[in-house]
């Protein structure tokens, strides 16, 4: 009798241990999946001053006659990349500010196959022209279904856990290669990061807050006034700069500065950002997409005095960043 309740009490024990040891493993599945399902990747293309022109001759530095195969070889190369959430164009679309140039542009983005959004460079409008920021979104609007903000600075969200921003650096009021957010904008900048703390946040601007080489001519003006936001802000933030023709990559703490090489002058090149969102950390994959058109990109090197000053050093071209939470 007393070996039957032992053998009974062991097979209870032994039932006990079975199901918490089920129990232990389950749980530990269920937070493996939790922890998996909490990671989430966003993929985008920051391509910069591709200044489209419909004219024939080239300048001292800039490839503007070649600009059309350049833009339509990039825009192959973003078709051929699997899970694209969208491209960013930031600034300088169009080399002459005229309604011919944006209209030869335009039909070439048809060829996407992922939405595409802009921000406004130095020599997409005119002062005093036919070719205002109104005009411009209007026309672009007529051939993305994607874009239909109000101003030329405006925010979206491309996929749960980020917030993508984008600003308006251009001066209107006098012909000049330096740019101005200017109080309006900056409280509204204010504002959108203070919506967007629990975000990754993807800021989109022509001029650079942070210059990747020294060019007092093309500065933003209020680019102290700008980091003195960002800065405030403790969640991972990425800003993605146009405007100087280079590539640099600097990290300030949360703060990621990410320049990107023109399109339309050595080394002819577009990035390609894939951000991965971990629970504690946020993961920046940054690529240097180079042109095919190897012709093209030879001649262009011809052009520049100092190559490196464009192309930077290998981390600024492609680099692995971690930014914790």
């Amino acid at each position: 009798m007393a070996n039957k309740r032992k053998k009974k009490k062991e097979t209870i024990m032994t039932t006990f241990k079975n199901w918490s040891v089920s129990i232990l493993l389950a749980g530990a599945m269920l937070w493996g999946l939790q922890g998996y399902s909490s990671s989430s990747s966003l993929k985008f293309a920051q391509v910069s001053d591709v200044h489209y022109y419909t004219g024939q001759n080239n300048t001292t530095f800039k490839m503007i006659a070649e600009s059309p195969k350049l833009l339509d070889d990039a825009i192959e190369q973003i078709n051929g990349e699997p899970n694209v959430s969208f491209v960013m164009f930031t600034g300088d679309l169009i080399d002459k500010s005229f309604e011919k140039e944006l209209s030869a542009f335009l039909p070439h983005t048809q060829n996407l196959n992922v939405p595409w959004y802009f921000s406004f460079g130095n020599h997409d409008t005119m002062i005093g022209g036919y070719l205002t920021p109104r005009v411009y979104m209007d026309m672009v609007n007529k051939y993305n279904t994607n874009y239909k903000f109000e101003k030329s600075y405006y925010s979206f969200v491309p996929q749960k856990g980020y917030k993508a921003i984008v600003l308006d650096t251009i001066i209107r009021d006098r012909l000049t290669s330096n740019g101005r957010l200017g109080e309006e904008q900056l409280n509204w900048l204010d504002n959108e990061l203070k919506n967007s703390k629990k975000d990754t946040v993807l800021i989109f601007m022509h001029i650079p807050v942070l210059e990747p080489y020294n060019s007092p001519n093309h500065r933003l003006l209020d680019a102290d006034k700008m980091e003195e936001i960002i800065n405030k802000y403790k969640n991972p933030i990425a800003v993605f700069q146009g405007h100087y023709h280079g590539a640099k990559i600097t990290q300030k703490e949360n703060i990621l500065y990410v320049s990107c090489p023109a399109l339309v002058s050595y080394p002819n090149a577009f990035r390609m950002i894939t951000v991965t969102n971990h629970k504690n950390k946020v993961v920046f994959h940054i690529e240097n997409k180079e042109t095919g058109l190897k012709n093209v990109q030879k001649l262009a090197k011809m052009l520049v005095f100092g190559s490196t000053i464009y192309t930077g050093e290998e981390k600024d071209q492609n680099t692995t960043i971690t930014i914790k939470k």
